[in-house]
């Protein structure tokens, strides 16, 4: 794993701002689902918000680093799904009052960032702001604070400041920039000449080999107002619909949801083609903060912690006569042996054998997976809800079995079934169970049979997880046969 020192605690994070003393707002994209590290990372439950390098998930491990140069909180721009998870990801990393926007629909980083800059602009238009992905790594963060007084003394002067990364291979799954000329009283700031799309090998080599190309880290500083500024010239049809959808935004608990038919009409287009390759004010901060994308199995090998033989394992793991293999299995035990440069990851619902040379074509299998409309392209066996986890143990035609989690003072909607009855049996904890008309308290080796169209919810009125096997019997178990009366995260 990798040596995090600033993540132990995430509670205890303090920092100053940059040199400059002004005010630097973390903007946190979350919207990717990291198809390239399936089965782990699926749309429900997508990459930055697993522990993939440390106890902390990526997301988390980015908000610990954006507190090494800011104390401003952060904005999170995600999904709707996600929102709940990231919100208690973000509880559990002792962050107060961060702002999360909620795109009704994924429209690239240019609509995300402009909807942000729109969000700090009403109160602090000279705010600079620090856009990144929440699923990108550093190995060396010591060295972030210093680029960071880069980039904000370029912001200051109206740039759009991107950070390029010192490449250390002929990578291929990267975007490049090519350095320009160095930006007058900024020393150790670069112009960018141009924007390079991820080349072949012999490409890749060739920019190496000249010394004047930078890994796209995909990382941006700038005023909001600056933002706002040149989406308004280079990218007005996507300035005006976020503004819109903006204008139309709703507060939803600790949410602010963006409205959505405004929103779906925006363009969807990254801010690098929206505004990096058209503007004539980008600069380039070159530095080497080893960082990764952590876009694909050979790239979480390559920044893992491994053994004499150059293996990762993780897990419940066996690796015999084998050398250069990422391994990782969730429950199961796993065994590998004579064979090199393999990647083996095993959920609960699926496993992935690869050739760390053929990684980037795991999309491809997802891809696949769509195409023949299977589940697992998707959504994992265990699924997230805001008040817990439930996971599928055993299904049938006309049965099935879950394993459901209600964390302490946590409920489920009102609702009821029209195709199916359930049988809660409690494991651990106490239930409160509205049934119809009553309302009865089941403690742990106790049950209740809840019948076909019964009016019906479970709440943890304890200070423990609430743990209980229900048993689904009917004609059709699917999701979507429940009628929610109430809820209290607004779920429809």
């Amino acid at each position: 794993m990798l040596d995090s020192p600033e993540l132990k605690p995430l509670t205890e994070q303090t920092s100053p701002t940059p040199g400059s003393g002004v005010t630097v707002v973390p903007v946190i994209l979350s919207g990717g689902s990291g198809t390239r590290l399936w089965p782990m990372s699926r749309a429900s439950f997508p990459k930055q918000l697993w522990p993939l390098l440390s106890e902390y998930s990526l997301l988390q491990e980015t908000v610990a680093r954006a507190r090494q140069v800011s104390l401003a909180s952060p904005i999170i721009v995600c999904n709707e799904e996600h929102r709940f998870l990231i919100a208690e990801q973000l509880r559990e990393a002792g962050v107060e009052h961060a702002r999360i926007l909620l795109e009704p629909i994924g429209r690239n980083s240019a609509p995300a960032i402009a909807a942000a800059a729109l969000l700090v602009a009403e109160t602090d238009p000279g705010a600079v702001l620090w856009m990144m992905a929440a699923d990108a790594a550093m190995t060396k963060p010591a060295a972030l604070p210093a680029a960071m007084d880069l980039a904000v003394a370029g912001a200051e002067r109206g740039m759009v400041v991107t950070f390029g990364m010192h490449p250390t291979r002929p990578e291929t799954g990267y975007g490049y920039i090519e350095t320009g000329a160095p930006v007058p009283g900024v020393p150790g700031l670069s112009q960018v000449k141009a924007f390079r799309e991820k080349p072949g090998v012999k490409q890749a080599e060739e920019f190496i080999d000249s010394g004047d190309y930078l890994w796209n880290s995909g990382m941006f500083v700038f005023r909001a107002d600056t933002l706002i500024r040149e989406m308004e010239q280079h990218a007005p049809k996507v300035m005006e619909g976020v503004r819109a959808s903006y204008a139309a935004r709703a507060s939803d608990l600790d949410f602010e949801r963006l409205g959505a038919d405004e929103f779906k009409r925006v363009p969807d287009i990254s801010i690098d083609y929206a505004i990096a390759e058209k503007s004539a004010h980008v600069a380039v901060v070159p530095t080497d903060l080893g960082w990764s994308d952590v876009g694909s199995w050979d790239a979480l090998w390559d920044i893992s912690s491994k053994d004499s033989h150059g293996n990762v394992s993780i897990g419940d793991v066996l690796i015999e006569d084998s050398a250069n293999c990422y391994v990782r299995s969730d429950k199961l035990l796993t065994a590998v042996a004579g064979v090199e440069d393999a990647v083996v990851v095993v959920t609960e619902d699926a496993v992935l054998v690869t050739h760390r040379d053929k990684a980037q074509d795991v999309k491809k299998v997802v891809d696949r997976l769509k195409r023949e409309k299977r589940p697992e392209a998707a959504v994992h066996n265990r699924c997230y809800r805001p008040w817990g986890f439930y996971e599928s143990l055993i299904q049938n035609d006309r049965f099935q079995v879950k394993r459901i989690v209600v964390q302490p003072g946590q409920k489920l909607s009102l609702q009821k079934h029209f195709h199916r009855a359930e049988h809660w049996v409690v494991v651990g904890g106490v239930a409160l169970v509205t049934r119809d008309e009553d309302k009865v308290l089941v403690r742990e080796n106790e049950s209740i049979y809840l019948p076909q169209g019964c009016i019906h919810r479970m709440e943890n009125p304890g200070k423990i997880p609430l743990t209980l096997i229900e048993v689904q019997t009917g004609s059709y178990l699917g999701e979507d046969d429940i009628v929610r009366i109430e809820d209290s995260y607004n779920r429809t």
